[in-house]
């Protein structure tokens, strides 16, 4: 008997349906006509042992029981999914061979592959096992995913990866929240419950922290510009700004502003009705890309924008569109390219999203599917591409679901437009030995902006906001008018909302200073992963470290209190760039599990307390 086992059941009900077997009730497994069977996990079966299991002492917090670092690694299976369990290890006794069905990711590996390695811990009584990479569970998507299986053993380090951060995570969480928390008891601390210290949800703290930290002690200062009207000859009138020169800094702020209202009014004598003389005008024409299809994260970000929805609900209604409905492609992607060869089902998945979403209808009908942009690309796909709408339709979605699936649409229909096709327009003039600067802007062709700024396809009205420059030539001399004062004050950071923060955490190398940390995390997929970030952002408002006030994220007293009492380097993305780092070398068999392990677990007992191993 060959036995499927899916990552979740509606799956395992796809898979069923690729094989011509639908509906019907089903208890831990589906029956094929041929014999073979098709199970399922949901989510995790097994989860990491507590540590009072490998030593009831542990029950009790004590320092000079920490780091506990386990000898031997023991899964459990978990209480809410026992039943399940029972059912997949009496099949998987009885199965001949095995197809892996985890989602395709680190994660969907590792869930099936830990069962599997739970049930025969000796791989020499394992059934062969195959991989089978499903991202769109549409029937044809799966029969033809059911022609291109793998050896497992492929995607090995993948789960070793995984594996990797499982246990690194326990390691860090358990002794870490073990530690500050009786740490702060000894200390006085009044809050309730235990101070809860993870890997990504810590920094991530740290980092909401230290902008409420900002914006509470920020004190605004003045700061000044200079503009100058030029008179044209074709009675038009050029507003041109001041470039202060170096030798202005003494009088500016790092953000390179002028602080001295003197200077500038100093400045506005000097060049008021003179004469100003045009040293560059230059004009170019730039083409402007569709964006890409959306992965996870950017989706999240543009819902949020648009529509208020938190991260959490954007990911359960893909997961709805993608599992119930099955109008979506596998929703935690972290790609947002597409294999080449997709380009083919361009009219069909056009014609499900004519069906599917009205707003849209004119859109596809201008559509121009021989248009490649950059998005097609082979090389930059992995286990899983962007997030598209498939070949499944339907009008009658509810409305957040409608409202995610346009978006996801559009992004899609995006590939098929020509870009946008702009003139811009740099002048430099010099005043009284001043430089002065504007730009001009003109839309030549609007391309894929049609998508959003015209309501007849699906875009909102936007007035164009195009300002052009009368021709100019280099010596070119235009009289100055009378100079404006524009006195202006610093405004501090605006809070995190989730979009902000979900940015952030996909960008968070812009909130590092260190070079060689900032390279590492521009490499890597940044704070938390594709998958995890909605949980964390739940996790840390269901723990009281962060409250919603809005659209605004804030840290409560207690997510401040948590930070202030612990190390810097606890409460910044630092070591995540690293063990991100490490984590898929382990994936691209770069390097080794034990040679991420080893250091880590040296690491915690010199945090800690406790010998270092020689």
């Amino acid at each position: 008997m060959k036995l499927y086992i899916a990552e979740k059941p509606s799956l395992a009900r796809a898979i069923a349906e690729a094989f011509g077997v639908k509906g019907g009730r089903h208890e831990g497994a589906i029956a094929l006509p041929n014999g073979d069977h098709i199970s399922w996990c949901i989510g995790h079966l097994l989860e990491q042992a507590e540590p009072d299991s490998y030593d009831a002492k542990y029950k009790k917090w004590q320092l000079d029981h920490l780091p506990i670092v386990p000898e031997k690694w023991q899964l459990q299976v978990k209480k809410s999914t026992k039943k399940q369990f029972t059912h997949l290890k009496s099949l998987m006794r009885k199965a001949t061979s095995i197809v892996h069905a985890g989602d395709p990711d680190r994660e969907g590996q590792l869930l099936v592959d830990e069962v599997i390695h739970f049930i025969f811990p000796d791989s020499q009584k394992r059934p062969p096992v195959e991989r089978l990479l499903v991202s769109d569970l549409n029937p044809k998507a799966i029969q033809k995913a059911l022609q291109q299986l793998q050896p497992n053993d492929n995607f090995l380090p993948l789960s070793a990866s995984a594996l990797a951060r499982s246990r690194a995570d326990w390691l860090y969480g358990i002794n870490m929240t073990r530690f500050y928390t009786i740490k702060g008891r000894q200390q006085g601390f009044k809050g309730k419950g235990v101070l809860s210290v993870g890997r990504v949800q810590t920094p991530l703290l740290g980092l909401i922290v230290r902008r409420d930290e900002i914006i509470e002690h920020f004190v605004p200062k003045p700061f000044y510009e200079v503009t100058v009207p030029l008179a044209h000859s074709s009675g038009e009138e050029i507003l041109v700004k001041w470039q202060p020169s170096e030798a202005v800094e003494p009088y500016m702020d790092e953000e390179k502003r002028v602080l001295s209202k003197k200077l500038c009014e100093h400045v506005i004598k000097q060049v008021s009705h003179n004469q100003a003389e045009v040293l560059e005008f230059n004009e170019k024409v730039v083409k402007k890309s569709p964006p890409l299809p959306y992965n996870l994260s950017s989706l999240q970000i543009d819902a949020n924008r648009q529509f208020g929805l938190s991260a959490k609900a954007v990911l359960d209604i893909c997961q709805n569109l993608y599992e119930k409905y099955k109008m979506i492609s596998y929703p935690r992607s972290d790609c947002r390219y597409l294999p080449v060869a997709h380009r083919q089902e361009a009219h069909q998945i056009a014609s499900s999203i004519q069906k599917s979403c009205k707003p849209l209808n004119r859109a596809v009908a201008a559509m121009d599917a021989t248009i490649k942009t950059k998005a097609w690309n082979d090389k930059k796909v992995g286990a899983h591409h962007a997030i598209i709408p498939t070949l499944k339709a339907s009008a009658n979605l509810p409305k957040a679901e409608a409202n995610v699936y346009r978006l996801i649409a559009r992004q899609y229909l995006l590939q098929f437009y020509p870009e946008q096709v702009v003139q811009e327009q740099r002048l430099i003039v010099e005043i009284e030995g001043g430089r002065f600067k504007a730009n001009g802007l003109a839309t030549l062709e609007q391309g894929f902006r049609k998508l959003f700024d015209d309501p007849n396809y699906g875009g909102k009205l936007k007035t164009l906001t195009d300002k052009t420059l009368p021709k100019l030539v280099k010596g070119e001399k235009l009289p100055s008018l009378e100079g404006v004062l524009l006195e202006k004050e610093t405004q501090p950071p605006l809070p995190f909302t989730e979009a902000t923060l979900l940015s952030a955490m996909t960008g968070i190398s812009r909130f590092v200073k260190h070079t060689e940390i900032k390279k590492i995390l521009k490499e890597t997929d940044g704070l938390g992963t594709e998958a995890t970030r909605a949980h964390i952002i739940e996790l840390l408002i269901k723990r009281n470290f962060i409250k919603k006030s809005g659209k605004q994220v804030r840290a409560t007293d207690l997510g401040k209190q948590l930070i202030a009492s612990l190390p810097a380097y606890a409460t910044e993305p630092d070591m995540t760039a690293q063990w991100e780092s490490t984590l898929e070398k382990i994936a691209q068999k770069e390097t080794s599990y034990r040679g991420f392990m080893s250091p880590l677990e040296d690491s915690l007992r010199l945090q800690i307390g406790g010998p270092v191993n020689q």
